[in-house]
């Protein structure tokens, strides 16, 4: 995870820079670094920004997103998602037609679902699921 202090700081302690030499090399005041460091640490520092902090540290910054499940798991739950609510929809017609499914043929219709949108993925598939 992140340090408490931000990366910036716990970078330019790490190096026993302080922060008005890094302000010296951002082209800043040593206050104006400090905000830097606070703005960072709040969340609150532009990508732009994070970068030429980055350099002035000679240190690459990195951006990117680390999903939380592989992306197939991710596509394949919201393929369920989808599945379960279009056969909740389904199954309740059928029962008002009383063609009720056995928890077996209600298993393979679901499944038969989620493998039919994961292929197709048409343009609503990520729409919220109501």
């Amino acid at each position: 995870g992140t340090p408490a202090k931000g990366w910036i700081r716990a970078i330019r302690e790490a190096l026993g820079m302080s922060s008005r030499q890094l302000g010296e090399r951002l082209g800043v005041t040593q206050q104006r670094a400090a905000v830097i460091e606070n703005a960072e640490r709040g969340g609150n520092l532009s990508i732009k920004n994070m970068r030429r902090v980055a350099d002035a540290l000679d240190c690459v910054f990195v951006y990117g997103f680390v999903p939380r499940e592989s992306l197939d798991a991710t596509v394949r739950k919201q393929a369920e998602m989808v599945a379960s609510k279009q056969l909740s929809r389904t199954v309740h017609t059928m029962r008002l037609e009383a063609q009720g499914l056995d928890k077996s043929e209600n298993e393979e219709m679901f499944q038969s679902s989620v493998k039919e949108l994961i292929e197709k993925q048409s343009a609503n598939f990520w729409d919220e699921v109501k």
